[in-house]
């Protein structure tokens, strides 16, 4: 009896992260199967088992562009179990555009990592007879001056930009907002729409099985997946040099050992050269950021962003 209480005292007095570190991982992600996020999530959760010796499961709460997911992870013990792999859109954008996201990432979240960047892409459906962004806009115009353009959120960079793309052409392009990008690229191989802004790694795949074409992408430069592809600087549309990024998160309380554990074992997943190679055709480049180094990176980014959207005379919702 003596040696038994001695055992649960002992276990008692363990910190909270170190007791977890048996249970399973939660990586949550705020958009559906199918998409480049969850694509990604999945990639590193397989690595990580690996790495930190315990299963890591991928849990999808789409909805509200990563809103559901976001208010999840605060919901989330902070025990070193529960992660969210994230992008800019859910972390750095929804609290621009909404007065009440139900979470606020300098209070609720801890930054772990991030892993790489990416860029946002204009494309067009295998039905649009345009092969070029000035030939799509020379159609819409023949076709009246108004043309609908998919995007994977409301209130997000592609709706933001198709906003601009649209005024500085004299056109009426309506942002389609969808629920995440998986079901925006099903009605765009379905021919429901015409085009769509997406993330490279959403429409890598179907550009290159020519399914779709890519035809402008973000970034200050060309894509390395995408050589033959203008940046929108190029096409005369500036404003959109600064990449997005892809990070990684946890509640607000989790303690320094876990998240250095978590991070020090994605810096070792991202440089296995197998992982890297395959974010890297996933649309991705790949560099590992510290927490620091991610938490500085949003900041500037959503100052960046509060600027465009604040000069689009948009209002939160």
């Amino acid at each position: 009896m003596i040696q038994r209480r001695s055992a649960l005292a002992a276990l008692a007095a363990l910190p909270l992260a170190a007791r977890a570190q048996d249970k399973p991982i939660r990586l949550l992600v705020g958009f559906p199967p199918g998409g480049g996020t969850d694509a990604i999530a999945r990639l590193l959760a397989e690595a990580l088992q690996a790495s930190l010796g315990t299963t890591v499961l991928v849990e999808n709460k789409p909805g509200a562009g990563g809103q559901i997911a976001a208010q999840a992870l605060k919901a989330a013990p902070a025990d070193g179990t529960t992660f969210f792999v994230s992008h800019d859109h859910t972390i750095s954008i929804l609290p621009l555009v909404l007065k009440n996201p139900g979470f606020d990432p300098a209070r609720d979240f801890l930054p772990v990592a991030g892993f790489a960047t990416f860029a946002n892409a204009f494309a067009l459906s295998g039905g649009t007879p345009a092969h070029s962004l000035a030939e799509y806009l020379a159609w819409v115009k023949k076709q009246g001056g108004q043309g609908s353009v998919g995007v994977p959120a409301p209130a997000s960079v592609p709706e933001f930009l198709v906003k601009l793309i649209g005024e500085k052409n004299g056109l009426n392009l309506l942002s389609v907002p969808y629920r995440g990008s998986a079901p925006m690229i099903a009605d765009m191989l379905g021919n429901q729409i015409g085009a769509g802004v997406g993330s490279v790694p959403d429409l890598i795949v179907n550009h290159q099985q020519k399914k779709l074409r890519i035809v402008a992408v973000m970034g200050q430069q060309r894509q390395a997946v995408l050589p033959e592809v203008p940046t929108f600087a190029e096409l005369g549309i500036a404003g959109f040099e600064d990449l997005p990024y892809y990070g990684v998160f946890a509640p607000a309380g989790t303690s320094p050992t876990a998240v250095e554990r978590f991070a020090n074992a994605l810096a070792g997943v991202i440089a296995q050269p197998g992982v890297k190679m395959r974010l890297t055709e996933l649309g991705l480049s790949v560099g590992m950021m510290t927490a620091a180094q991610l938490a500085a990176r949003e900041r500037a980014y959503a100052a960046a962003w509060a600027r465009i959207i604040k000069a689009g005379g948009f209002q939160p919702q």
